[in-house]
């Protein structure tokens, strides 16, 4: 098996390297899937309940699926070959005969049907040298029936016109089908584009060429899967003379866009019809039509800086538009897709400089929305509604440059009641400028609207504002801009002393530090991180150990130096084998798994209760250091869930049998002797 796939592989670099053009690559990947059926065979797929069927390219092969729908795996004769009865694959080469009777070989046969109404047999048989690209008998079938009548009943003008716009008077394989390209017809020199598109696909005023390079002794066959048109009109003129598209025109007037629709270019628009623009409410269209640069923003983000006709398109694939944000263009089935959503009316309207595609729904882009607007379309739907309870409607919809800090929702625990304390928290996620993530930076400080400064901590794989971090990318709106944070923030409101003596959890935690004289040195101004041990932590201690060390005070100010550092470590800084540097000069190990931090293999009982001076995270243990050339993975323990921390889980051996611990202990008094002496 590996042997097999081994020389697969080299087989598709080695056609890799002579392939020419992505179709030729495509149609390789196609005959190595298909050589096991014998020679000169290809691998088609065809999508399931559709006459569709693509070479395919490894993508494809692997999924089994073209624009989202799954496919069946056919084998067919590769371009210029047939099969001999008897005889494994194609093994012959397809006779060379000339345009006519190609036609009939290719399944073109409606084509040199009209061809012989037309009078277009002759010249087609006779010599030259030609590219006919020949539309399909299921092409002829789905024009509609009144143009194919006038087509019919005008065989030697209209008929032998639309023929002769499908024919080039020299040969053209795929190869030199370039992308962007035009050539000019046998109808009054009007041009043909070409697109040749990198998944392999090739279109012809944005027909796809589903039989290429049928050679003939007097040109080529391209059999296309529509009836082409000549093309006249650039862009503009088709959104002027379309009624479905009077709002559009009025906007792109507006925005000064009329003379770009009219100059060169190969550009995709996807056109909002007058119902599309209905459905915005009345109140946010009128703001974005009377906003010059909003509504140029707009109007940019419905623009593509490629053409793209719905034929190219076989997966989702993002493109960048005008306004300079991406679009995912897609398909699902015979449909074309727009951020996922079916919402293309009608496609492939040709214009000389480029494609238009109706659509049922306006796209508005962030760079055109309020603050207000930015959240709604976000999944902050919580944070949302309790910004618009709490009165802060007149901000978000405004033109105040601000920042809104958007907690995800599942961020917000139990009730969330509007009260005065929540009206103020919820002022303090709005940040008096507009702010990029990209240039906050360790140790700044943002002013909220509630009056509150808060700080800005910069981790190697986090960015946080106080204990919340950032959880997704800016949405930059008009005026203002969206953070979307992984907590509610709570600011600080005391000291680490203030903190500390305001939880009922951590009243034995404050007689030992006031026994330890660590008081004045936790009411400084300086930034901590504490590790505080809760009562049950000190309960948990044997009743003669836990005696023993609040009656010594040096001792004790030494376990609670190995709980505290000179650092601000949110729990969204910590990732795998976090070190953190101690007040006592050793190292704790901290880790992360399903979201509880740990540190030296005991997990935080309830992180992130910030002070002006620190943070503290509440451990339901004593910490002690690990033993020797412990594998730091192992400071990652068992999931646990914040808050549910049991007890019971201390060390009962304390600190008398714990070596280690009293060895880190007494380093530590040592260099408080020598201190001193």
């Amino acid at each position: 098996m590996n042997v097999c796939a081994l020389a697969l592989g080299l087989a598709l670099v080695l056609t890799a390297c002579v392939a020419r053009s992505p179709f030729q690559a495509v149609l390789q990947h196609s005959r190595i899937r298909g050589r096991t059926h014998g020679p000169n065979v290809c691998a088609m797929q065809q999508i399931k309940g559709t006459s569709k069927k693509y070479f395919t390219n490894c993508k494809q092969w692997y999924h089994r699926k073209i624009c989202g729908k799954p496919t069946v795996i056919t084998y067919e004769c590769c371009p210029g070959y047939e099969k001999i009865p008897g005889e494994k694959g194609c093994p012959a080469a397809l006779p060379l005969v000339n345009i006519y009777s190609t036609l009939g070989m290719v399944g073109a046969s409606t084509t040199q049907m009209y061809s012989d109404r037309a009078q277009l047999r002759e010249e087609i048989e006779g010599p030259g040298s030609f590219t006919f690209f020949a539309p399909s008998n299921k092409a002829w079938e789905s024009l509609p029936t009144e143009i194919l009548d006038a087509l019919v009943s005008n065989v030697n003008i209209e008929l032998l016109n639309a023929l002769h716009y499908h024919m080039v008077s020299r040969r053209l394989t795929s190869e030199e089908l370039k992308h962007g390209s035009t050539f000019s017809s046998m109808y009054q020199d009007a041009p043909v584009h070409i697109h040749h598109y990198s998944n392999g696909i090739v279109t012809v005023n944005c027909a796809r060429l589903v039989k290429p390079d049928q050679h003939a002794t007097n040109g080529i066959v391209h059999v296309v899967d529509r009836v082409i048109t000549a093309i006249s009109n650039n862009m503009q003129s088709i959104i002027d003379i379309d009624d479905d598209l009077e709002t559009l025109r009025t906007a792109f007037a507006a925005a000064g866009l009329t003379t770009m629709l009219e100059n060169e270019g190969h550009y995709t628009v996807f056109a909002p019809t007058n119902d599309a623009f209905e459905k915005i409410p009345r109140e946010t269209l009128n703001r974005i039509l009377g906003d010059p640069i909003a509504l140029k923003d707009l109007l940019n983000y419905h623009i593509l800086k490629n053409m793209h006709c719905a034929e190219s398109i076989v997966s989702g694939t993002p493109m960048e538009t005008l306004q300079g944000t991406m679009l995912e263009v897609g398909c699902d089935g015979e449909h074309m897709t727009l951020n996922g959503k079916a919402i293309i009316t009608k496609t492939d309207q040709l214009a000389t400089n480029g494609v238009i595609h109706y659509i049922g729904e306006l796209l508005i882009p962030d760079s055109a929305k309020t603050l207000l607007e930015l959240a709604e379309s976000s999944s902050v739907s919580t944070a949302t509604r309790m910004f618009v309870e709490a009165g802060l409607t007149p901000h978000l919809t405004g033109s105040e440059a601000l920042t809104m800090l958007a907690p995800l929702n599942d961020a917000f625990k139990g009730s969330m009641t509007m009260t005065p304390s929540m009206r103020k928290l919820m002022s303090n996620h709005v940040l008096k400028e507009q702010l990029s993530s990209k240039a906050l930076y360790h140790g700044q400080e943002l002013e909220t609207l509630g009056g509150l400064k808060l700080r800005v901590f910069v981790y190697r794989k986090n960015l946080c504002i106080e204990n919340a971090c950032i959880a997704a990318h800016d949405k930059v709106g008009r005026y203002a801009t969206m953070f979307t944070v992984d907590k509610v923030i709570t600011p600080p409101m005391g000291n680490i002393m203030d903190v500390l003596k305001a939880d009922d959890r951590f009243i034995t935690l404050v007689n030992a530090i006031q026994t330890a004289g660590m008081t004045e040195l936790l009411n400084q101004q300086k930034v901590f991180t504490f590790f505080a041990p809760t009562n049950d932590a000190f309960n948990a201690l044997p009743q003669d150990e836990r005696n023993r060390l609040m009656r010594d005070p040096q001792h004790l100010s030494g376990v609670l130096k190995y709980h505290l550092g000179e650092s601000m470590l949110v729990s969204g800084g910590v990732s795998s084998h976090t070190r953190f540097q101690t007040l006592q000069g050793e190292k704790l190990e901290l880790g992360l798994r399903n979201y509880t931090v740990y540190v030296n293999k005991i997990p935080v009982a309830d992180a992130d209760l910030m002070a002006t001076n620190g943070i503290i995270h509440a451990v339901n243990s004593i910490i002690r250091p690990l033993p020797p050339k412990v594998d730091r993975e192992q400071s990652d323990g068992p999931a646990a869930p914040l808050r549910a921390i049991s007890a019971s889980r201390a060390d009962s051996r304390g600190f008398r049998n714990d070596d280690l611990f009293n060895k880190v202990l007494n380093s530590h008094s040592s260099k408080m002797i020598s201190r001193r002496q």
